[in-house]
């Protein structure tokens, strides 16, 4: 009777296993984005939110863009900012003292260029790291 539960556990690990595989194998996001932004957004670019403190994760969605900042220390209470402007107008911010990420925010500029950005750190040193994309 043993064999017969030693093989049966051998068949669930390689199941598993398998499982394991295909899951890891799928395409689904660009490693690091949470989905914040909501269904249908995808990552169009990414950046450094100032050394190595965080990503800033660009977005984009039938017109819509997005921006969400997630830092690479979850947990640790900081200054954390995403911002999003259709260039030439108003940012659209997200600012405070979080653990996790700040946004998402979103503009809709649609053919249009954009400029965003985000923080991760001190806000009164304000290392704003920022860039511009069209579309």
């Amino acid at each position: 009777m043993n064999t017969n539960r030693t093989l049966a556990s051998v068949g669930t690990v390689a199941a598993l296993a398998a499982g394991t595989i295909a899951v890891t194998a799928a395409p689904a996001r660009a490693a690091g984005y949470n989905g914040a932004c909501g269904s249908g957004y995808t990552v169009i670019d990414k950046m450094d939110a100032g050394n190595s403190r965080g990503t800033i994760y660009l977005t984009y969605n039938n017109g819509w863009n997005c921006v969400v900042t997630i830092t690479n220390t979850p947990g640790t209470k900081q200054f954390i900012s995403a911002m999003v402007e259709r260039s030439g107008g108003d940012w659209v911010e997200d600012e405070g003292n979080y653990t996790k990420f700040a946004g998402p925010v979103y503009v809709y500029a649609p053919s249009s260029c954009i400029d965003w950005g985000g923080i991760v750190g001190d806000k009164y040193i304000r290392m704003i790291e920022w860039n511009d994309h069209c579309g």
